[in-house]
């Protein structure tokens, strides 16, 4: 409990710390080569839920081009993901500004990866409770296959950890990560889904009975 309180975010605010002054060569260098193949903004942002369901700019490196149809429209996002991109993407390096994100306290280095805020109104009370923790650059489902698990396989990780957060399970993690990453097996984040997106998932297990939408956290529980 101690860990959780107050050494967890201690840790959190050491480590980022000391990674950001490390690295500050390779955001230099990551930065320039972004604003040369891909232009500017250098930082793609995003708006997640935090702690709570807190709502936070989520950053990191832009990966894809703004190419736009004749009508002025973006492309798909497959189209717009240059190889440049992809590399990127493929070697973790575009997650490095989120480190800024838990050096301010909206993430921690370890938790339930944050998701789209699309999703908030189709958790389950139980589900929703991956937000009673910071969510992290890296978690316990991101070293159990990332975005090749099915949603519910994804959620009991979460709550797994969300249960029985410890020193030792955020050490086991972070090993598993850096594993993980070193052998090129896959993004910290596994943001790339292989399933179909969670609110178009839950939406049919309502339309197929599998679900009542009275399960659901719904739009103003969240709020």
């Amino acid at each position: 409990m101690i860990y959780q309180k107050a050494v967890k975010r201690f840790l959190d605010i050491l480590i980022s710390s000391l990674v950001i002054l490390l690295l500050c060569w390779l955001y230099a260098i990551l930065a320039l080569l972004v604003r040369t193949k891909l232009g500017s903004p250098v930082l793609f942002h995003q708006d997640r839920p935090g702690k709570d369901g807190k709502i936070f700019p989520m950053y990191k490196f832009r990966s894809m081009s703004d190419e736009r149809d004749a009508d002025g429209n973006l492309l798909p996002d497959e189209k717009r993901l240059t190889p440049f991109g992809k590399k990127l993407r493929a070697s973790s390096l575009d997650e490095l500004p989120e480190l800024f994100n838990i050096l301010k306290g909206d993430m921690s280095l370890i938790g339930p990866r944050p998701l789209l805020i699309r999703y908030l109104p189709y958790y389950t009370k139980e589900e929703f409770r991956r937000h009673d923790v910071r969510p992290g650059l890296t978690g316990l489902a991101q070293i159990n296959g990332r975005n090749a698990l099915g949603w519910e396989d994804r959620f009991a990780y979460d709550l797994q950890y969300v249960d029985h957060l410890t020193f030792a399970m955020d050490v086991k993690i972070v090993l598993q990560t850096v594993g993980k990453v070193l052998k090129r097996s896959g993004s910290l984040s596994g943001d790339a889904q292989t399933v179909m997106d969670f609110d178009a998932y839950r939406k049919e297990q309502v339309e197929k009975g599998v679900m009542n939408a009275s399960d659901l956290v719904g739009e103003k529980e969240h709020e």
